[in-house]
């Protein structure tokens, strides 16, 4: 076991001991690396291409935008520290670097959730009004959405970060993959249950009053549609709206099985809890920038652009 520096309720570095009971940590550690460099090819393509095109400064594409940079942040929180440890081997981190970390792992979090719900409002709107979409969501306010959103993100971290750092730490092993709330709590010299009551509010608002908001949303959008007069214009509306579909169902599904599993008595081992973890961090980042890339039109059709001019240019 590495030295690690601590004395009595004070932990200068921490050590990350949640893959030591991996026997193929590099091949593990490369597919994580891959990943994380898909996320931020696929985000940062879709950022380069809506911000250098100004046809594309419309609400929605804005607000794809607005996820591109949250996924990219929400990844690199926790893909540099499993990299770092399975990869180069390093497995300590310093105590900052642990709160700094799980700071914006869980921001990143929360900003996903309430950009998806931002993303389900913008729907709703284009779609149960069209005529009026443009008065109603218009460019200055959505940026005051989002810098809203933003916020709210910012000061409940500070609450969570707060009270991480005001706990006592007398162990300086975490057990889970990186630094995240639960994680710390667990490592700190407490008893972790009066600690929970933060998360678990936390919890209910994001996947109980988000999600009932996603979900009533899309209520009121299926009654749009059955009101539809022909059938080519339900399958229009449908396909606008599958990309936010399977965005929300990757994003929720490892949370509502953690839930589900919880509720039915099902006791998750640490390697099964990691397993769910690193799922739900890495899968809904790496599935966005690929959705709404090749299934919005405008954006694929950017894409396409660019590939031909630097495949025309290599041929001449």
């Amino acid at each position: 076991m590495s030295s690690v520096n601590f004395t009595g309720k004070n932990v200068e570095e921490f050590i990350i001991t949640g893959f030591d009971h991996l026997s193929h940590q590099k091949l593990l550690g490369f597919l994580i690396f891959i990943t994380y460099f898909l996320v931020l090819l696929g985000s940062g393509t879709n950022i380069c291409i809506i911000v250098t095109d100004r046809r594309l400064h419309t609400p929605m594409y804005l607000l794809i935008c607005n996820l591109a940079v949250v996924d990219i942040m929400f990844t690199t929180s926790t893909s540099t520290t499993m990299i770092s440890v399975l990869l180069a081997k390093v497995k300590t981190i310093s105590y900052y670097s642990c709160i700094s970390s799980m700071y914006i792992y869980h921001l990143g979090d929360i900003e996903e959730c309430l950009a998806l719900s931002l993303m389900a409002l913008d729907r709703t709107i284009a779609i149960s009004t069209p005529l009026r979409y443009h008065i109603i969501l218009t460019n200055p306010r959505l940026f005051l959405l989002i810098t809203a959103t933003w916020l709210i993100g910012l000061g409940v971290m500070g609450v969570v970060a707060a009270q991480a750092d005001s706990l006592p730490y007398c162990q300086p092993i975490i057990r889970y993959v990186f630094c995240d709330y639960p994680a710390m709590v667990r490592t700190a010299c407490v008893n972790p249950e009066p600690y929970w009551m933060l998360p678990t509010i936390l919890g209910l608002w994001l996947v109980g009053a988000q999600l009932t908001f996603i979900l009533l949303s899309y209520v009121n959008l299926i009654y749009t549609v059955l009101r539809l007069p022909n059938n080519e214009s339900r399958v229009q509306v449908f396909n606008t709206c599958i990309c936010h579909i399977i965005v929300v169902s990757c994003y929720y599904a490892p949370k509502l099985a953690s839930v589900l599993l919880t509720r039915i008595g099902v006791r998750l081992n640490l390697m099964e809890r990691n397993a769910l973890l690193i799922m739900a961090t890495l899968l809904p980042s790496l599935i966005n920038p690929t959705v709404y890339c090749l299934k919005t039109k405008e954006i694929r059709k950017r894409l396409v652009q660019i590939l031909s001019r630097k495949r025309t240019a290599v041929m001449k």
